[in-house]
């Protein structure tokens, strides 16, 4: 039997982790985080002062890296993490090599019913026959606003002001890049996460009744 398999995609601090668990929770889908991936590869690159100007540097180390894990940390959480996995993302060797983690998981967890998987460029290219497609819609200034209370409440130390700048640079690469842009994918469901999280509820329960 054929795995079920929900994308959903969104720009940074859009919410696409809080809704990716719901739908996992409610509808017993195993969930991948693929920001997960990119800040544990960022973590493990800085960790080994790899230059990523240096392409080769990059190559190199992730011909060394057997697997990375899919587990949650707080030392990946960081503002300087979220940059350097952002930096990075932009290499389309990069991306593959994450892509690949990514199919091999879902194949991996067979057994499972589905997946729920969240990132940005999920719907559009790494999954692109996915049974479902959501994109998460929240505007700039609301995102850092979140993104600010969950560092402070996490203990780091965060302005505003940069935060929201690093939010619309972070759109900005997102949407230029020439590897796996950030788009809204082909067939997708758009949710508006401006609002509270049981108004996004309330339409994702409409789109997902019966999987």
């Amino acid at each position: 039997m054929k795995n079920l398999i929900v994308t959903i995609d969104g720009p940074a601090a859009s919410g696409k982790e809080k809704i990716s668990k719901y739908i996992s929770r409610r509808w017993r889908l195993k969930h991948l985080d693929s920001g997960i991936l990119y800040r544990r590869l960022a973590y493990i690159l800085l960790k080994d002062s790899i230059n990523i100007n240096n392409l080769n540097e990059i190559k190199n180390k992730l011909q060394e890296i057997n697997s990375i894990s899919f587990q949650k940390s707080k030392k990946i959480r960081t503002q300087e993490i979220s940059k350097f996995a952002s930096k990075i993302a932009v290499y389309g060797f990069v991306r593959n090599f994450i892509n690949k983690l990514q199919h091999n998981f879902v194949k991996i967890n067979k057994n499972k019913k589905g997946f729920v998987i969240d990132g940005r460029d999920i719907g559009s290219v790494v999954f692109k026959k996915a049974d479902l497609k959501l994109y998460i819609d929240v505007n700039p200034e609301i995102r850092a606003k979140r993104r600010y209370k969950q560092l402070i409440d996490s203990g780091e130390k965060s302005i505003y002001p940069k935060i929201l700048k690093d939010i619309e640079l972070r759109d900005k690469t997102d949407i230029l890049r020439k590897n796996s842009p950030l788009v809204i994918p082909k067939n997708s469901f758009i949710i508006d996460n401006n609002g509270s999280f049981k108004e996004t509820i309330n339409q994702i329960k409409k789109i997902l009744p019966k999987i």
